[in-house]
């Protein structure tokens, strides 16, 4: 039994599951999305005004289970929920619980999948990221697609004739208490935990002989081609390593990144992602700098885009680190189009962290973000600050200006007459 507002750990999840794996048809199917809570399945609902994105039997099922509770619930209520370190490593848990024979579902083709009910199944379906724009409506298509991936691979499976159980959930949550009594007590705690989770996978290495040459890191790296086909590579860059980057090469002014996939989703046969990346010694500075120039997409071979890179560049000794990379302006750091081919595509990166030259013990150096030191809210406190300091100068001014009359009436003697020269 679970009680209101309980934060499930990672023991007591493993004895949740534990039926999972001692049950005679282990089948076992895990959807994993970039960030999830309890609150979405509310939240987007039509309680909301929302058009409903949930159709499938799975999360009717978890919806009608929510609503009942809330109804007979005779106050407000705090759902329980599950630690986002437990479901962080819940995959290698999973991995280690059994003798399961592990299958990636990245392209997201279910109609080619292939199950032997023989053998235990971990099916991993990587959802596309939620995280994808700044807009709600983007959130609530890119749910409503996972919910029809998860339609589609859960009928795909019960048309075969098999038993399998399902597991739907993310890499951490999408929504943190807002309540001000915790805020201003838990700020700190919040902020370290947010940084002691922003690595939950170590960065891709690329080596040159047996030395590390280029590190690369991304929360979350999606594509969408023509505006309508996304494509979700963070799962296949970091996770299950599905990319092929022998032909990255490194040097000591010029180094590249070449990311490979093979059929990263329907239609396209193969996508290479290009970095370029220059090291040049600056007088001015004293020292080597390295930029990130441009980002180079090829699809299938001949479709050649070419992006421009704004704001990317720290100490060659360095990293750099960001958090928001793509197209939009609102990003610190800015992919611009270069020619035809590259307005086709949309390009989004969260917390990027590259480093091409100078890499040692196979480790980030020290990280030189995009956001600099003064920022809006500094810069507007300056200017204020120095409004208020022009008036109280003024002020101290033109007190220091006023003067006395240099005689006065004595009120016993006779009146004082000034003459109108003085």
């Amino acid at each position: 039994a679970v009680h209101e507002g309980q934060i499930v750990s990672a023991q007591e999840l493993t004895v949740l599951l534990q039926p999972l794996f001692t049950q005679s048809s282990r089948n076992l199917i895990l959807f994993l999305q970039d960030r999830l809570s309890i609150d979405d399945f509310t939240y987007f609902s039509e309680s909301y005004g929302n058009k409903n994105p949930f159709q499938n039997q799975v999360n009717k099922l978890l919806i009608n289970l929510l609503q009942e509770i809330l109804q007979t619930s005779p106050s407000s209520l705090v759902l329980p929920a599950v630690d986002s370190k437990a479901t962080r490593y819940l995959l290698s848990a999973l991995q280690e619980s059994g003798d399961w024979k592990l299958t990636n579902v990245t392209n997201l083709n279910v109609s080619q999948l292939e199950v032997d009910a023989s053998n235990p199944n971990l099916l991993v379906v990587q959802l596309q990221p939620l995280a994808s724009d700044l807009k709600e409506i983007s959130t609530l298509e890119a749910i409503a697609e996972n919910d029809k991936i998860i339609g589609r691979v859960t009928m795909d499976l019960q048309e075969q004739g098999i038993n399998f159980s399902v597991i739907y959930t993310a890499v951490r949550p999408s929504r943190i208490s807002r309540r001000t009594d915790v805020v201003s007590e838990l700020r700190r705690q919040l902020m370290a935990a947010e940084e002691e989770d922003s690595l939950s996978y170590p960065p891709l290495n690329v080596t040159a002989g047996n030395v590390s040459c280029i590190l690369f890191y991304a929360s979350n790296f999606s594509l969408k081609a023509s505006s309508s086909v996304l494509i979700d590579l963070t799962n296949a860059t970091f996770l299950a390593e599905n990319v092929d980057v022998s032909a990255s090469e490194c040097s000591d002014s010029n180094t590249t990144l070449s990311l490979k996939y093979t059929k990263p989703v329907n239609g396209i046969n193969s996508l290479e992602i290009r970095f370029l990346m220059t090291s040049k010694f600056y007088e001015v500075s004293a020292r080597k700098w390295f930029t990130l120039d441009s980002v180079e997409i090829v699809q299938d071979g001949d479709k050649f885009a070419k992006f421009n890179v704004s704001g990317i560049s720290a100490p060659a000794e360095y990293s750099f680190h960001c958090q928001l990379v793509g197209i939009s302006n609102r990003y610190p750091a800015r992919l611009v189009p270069s020619n035809d081919e590259a307005k086709n595509w949309d390009v989004f990166i969260s917390e990027l962290q590259i480093q091409g030259f100078n890499v040692v013990n196979n480790q980030f150096s020290y990280a030189s973000d995009c956001t600099g030191f003064f920022t809006s809210g500094i810069w507007m406190g300056l200017v204020t600050s120095i409004i208020l300091l022009w008036i109280l100068t003024y002020g101290i001014h033109m007190i220091m200006q006023l003067t006395t009359n240099s005689r006065f009436d004595d009120p016993k003697g006779p009146a004082l007459s000034v003459p109108q020269t003085e």
